[in-house]
């Protein structure tokens, strides 16, 4: 017996690292210029992908100026026109903040317009998706247009067709998506570069501590209170 996803994963890791280091570092300074402006960040990922918005949203060692954008139907209706507009409606957009939008195809309605209506806005947008595949597919937005083409910068998480990455003998279907793990370390590292950055700039970055570790509750609590009117409202 083998472990033949940490082979993949390896794998992966070494494509993210040959070809994304620039990108990550573009992201970086964005979302650092925008926490240091007194913007947010507001990210979003439908179906699987939202495990890549909670990577950067309300947790600890992340920051603490950040948040989900709610959408109660886990992505249900992402391939359906239209929605997503009344959707941001709803969202609090101020001129300093910056969005993630996270979609393995890029080709579904509802990213795509989100991203249209963020840039309409005039903010930054970081996109993370499968690059090369959802430039072979065919948007499912009578615009024509693929997510990734709105974004200011593209995270390209190197995933395959499909996602699934894996043969097993005697099953006609890949088993094991790599976009989840491969977004996790593009965002993290992203996260990580962001606030180095504002530490070098001189800006004290309101980073969340555990929950778990003693003082952890009390440090969020306070710093959790000067972005209340953010965070916690749509």
């Amino acid at each position: 017996m083998g472990l033949e996803f940490f082979d993949k994963a390896r794998e992966v890791m070494q494509k993210l690292e040959s070809t994304q280091k620039e990108n990550i570092h573009k992201a970086a300074l964005l979302i650092s210029e925008s926490i240091r402006n007194g913007g947010i960040l507001q990210a979003y990922g439908s179906g699987h992908s939202y495990a890549g918005a909670i990577e950067v949203c309300g947790r600890a060692g992340g920051l603490i100026p950040s948040k989900l954008i709610g959408e109660p139907q886990f992505g249900e209706f992402e391939a359906v026109e239209g929605n997503a507009f009344y959707l941001m409606r709803k969202v609090d957009i101020r001129p300093n903040d910056i969005f993630i939008l996270i979609s393995n195809s890029g080709r579904n309605p509802m990213t795509i317009e989100m991203a249209e209506y963020i840039k309409k806005k005039g903010n930054p947008l970081i996109v993370v998706t499968a690059l090369e595949v959802s430039k072979a597919s065919t948007s499912r937005h009578s615009s024509g247009k693929l997510l990734y083409e709105f974004a200011d910068v593209v995270l390209d998480n190197q995933s395959q067709f499909g996602d699934a990455s894996l043969d097993i003998e005697g099953l006609d279907s890949k088993v094991c998506g790599t976009s989840s793990f491969a977004g996790c370390l593009l965002l993290q590292q992203t996260m990580y570069e962001a606030v180095r950055d504002m530490v070098e700039k001189g800006y004290v970055p309101p980073v969340y501590k555990s929950a778990n570790i003693d003082g952890g509750p009390e440090f969020n609590h306070a710093l959790e209170e000067k972005y209340a009117d953010r965070i916690w409202h749509k």
